[in-house]
């Protein structure tokens, strides 16, 4: 089918402007638009569409978020700090959204933080199917963090894999400090697996452990490549052989700028769920990891 037609431009203060340019009077509306940089843009973008949306008399409108911004602040974890992913889940929901789907949250608790039905795919098919056709033998799938153990022993166990997981400290925002590494890596052909690679610190500082500890080459996959900062110079400046993303948000830019990512689609996975909610059909299957 052919997407529909709004015309969406920017005041020249900054403010967005939207207009939706065809009938949506009880339709099923699906806005897909990840909250990818310029952030603080996407998310106004995203509001300002569902407001329309919802005053056009849509029957149902679904906030589609193949990356969910601000998730990585989901918790209180030092004095007097927001709780940023709570707060973006209230705006949608206030700005007239009946329904979220979303790939690859940050903290799978952020479910909880709507009052309305979230629908959270995984990415990990498309990664997988992909790395089954590499072939590649000698497999350890590592976690950078204790925090994606999950996802890590999920890749493991459909790849055949064994699992190793770096033990870090975070020292500040955006920097890490790597302290030990759990599982055999020496002469391994290593994949490192995590869900959001924004400046590549981590992934450079796991990098730099698994080749002291003897990993024979080393690989990334990741569901958002945001690449801001230095993300790009560090990773061709790197030993990594390949870095794995999807198109959860644009990356032909970073591709043309950087020789290692490798982008593939999950359009069929998010269009199988899109057609399965619009049927009333279950989506469950789509679930799992």
């Amino acid at each position: 089918m052919q997407p529909g037609h709004v015309s969406l431009y920017s005041f020249s203060d900054g403010e967005n402007y939207v207009q939706i340019d065809e009938n949506v009077r009880g339709a099923d509306v699906f806005v897909i638009q990840p909250t990818c940089p310029p952030v603080n843009d996407s998310l106004m973008e995203l509001l300002i569409m569902l407001d329309a949306f919802k005053r056009s008399s849509a029957s149902r409108v679904t906030a589609v978020l193949p990356y969910y911004g601000y998730a990585r602040q989901d918790r209180k974890d030092k004095p007097r700090v927001p709780i940023t992913s709570k707060l973006v889940a209230d705006l949608i929901t206030a700005a007239g959204a009946d329904r979220v789907l979303t790939v690859d949250l940050h903290a799978p608790q952020i479910q909880g933080f709507f009052n309305i039905p979230v629908d959270h795919l995984f990415a990990a098919p498309v990664i997988v199917g992909h790395l089954k056709k590499m072939g590649l033998e000698d497999l350890t799938i590592v976690s950078p963090d204790a925090g994606g153990v999950e996802r890590a022993r999920a890749y493991a166990k459909r790849l055949g894999a064994t699992l190793a997981i770096i033990d870090k400290r975070r020292v500040a925002a955006n920097q890490t400090e790597v302290m030990n590494i759990i599982g055999d890596v020496k002469g391994r052909n290593v994949l490192i697996v995590d869900d959001i690679i924004d400046t590549g610190g981590t992934l450079i500082h796991s990098v730099q452990a698994l080749e002291a500890h003897g990993a024979k080459s080393i690989s990334a996959s990741c569901t958002h490549a945001v690449l801001s900062g230095p993300a790009v110079t560090r990773i061709n400046g790197s030993n990594l052989t390949k870095v794995i993303a999807t198109n959860s948000m644009p990356t032909a830019d970073k591709e043309q700028e950087c020789s290692k990512l490798m982008t593939l689609s999950i359009g069929e996975l998010l269009a199988e769920a899109l057609k399965r909610i619009h049927n009333e059909d279950s989506v469950s299957s789509l679930f799992e990891m």
